[in-house]
């Protein structure tokens, strides 16, 4: 093999990472894939989506999606702070639970067990447990059933789009089609 053949599929292969990072796209075992964050309110009304490479972590994007919330109300500016946050185990960080204290809403998300022992090796340095709620965290489904709702779209479910935008176009257009069902009276 010589070394223009070798640069060659070098620039191919860097010309394949660059599309698909900017297509949203990331790897996994399965092949090329995406993630949507979402925000939904207690009814299961989606309020916020952010799409992010498959292989993203969750946590750095709960401060990005949490930052995006707007509820207009009848007058003045819109509603950007939540009374209460249920997430998963994957949102638990103290940066994320320190983002909550600062703007006073409540965390609702259960710490991860490998949390829980190192806050327990540290012994009384390593603060007090997190407070947690299991009967608000229970009303935490409504988010997988609004996706449940969203992925009733087969465009949506697999991700036929290549481009973010037109995947996200599509994401907002079922949400707004969510939220057409609810105001509209079915009479």
């Amino acid at each position: 093999m010589d070394a223009s053949s070798r640069q060659d599929r070098a620039a191919t292969h860097r010309r394949r990472k660059t599309r698909a990072s900017a297509a949203e796209l990331g790897r996994s075992r399965g092949g090329l894939s995406s993630k949507i964050h979402a925000a939904v309110d207690a009814a299961g009304m989606p309020l916020v989506f952010v799409l992010t490479p498959g292989q993203a972590a969750d946590c750095p994007h709960f401060i990005t999606v949490l930052n995006k919330i707007r509820i207009p109300g009848p007058i003045g500016r819109p509603r950007t702070r939540p009374d209460a946050v249920a997430a998963d185990k994957a949102y638990s960080s103290k940066a994320n639970r320190a983002h909550l204290r600062r703007r006073k809403i409540t965390a609702v998300i259960p710490e991860k067990t490998d949390q829980q022992a190192n806050r327990k090796n540290k012994g009384s340095a390593g603060g007090r447990p997190v407070t947690f709620d299991p009967k608000r965290y229970q009303q935490r489904n409504t988010v997988e059933r609004c996706f449940q709702k969203i992925k009733t779209w087969r465009g949506l479910a697999t991700r036929y789009d290549k481009t973010p935008e037109s995947y996200q176009a599509g994401l907002h257009l079922r949400g707004s089609i969510m939220w057409l069902k609810l105001l509209t009276p079915t009479t």
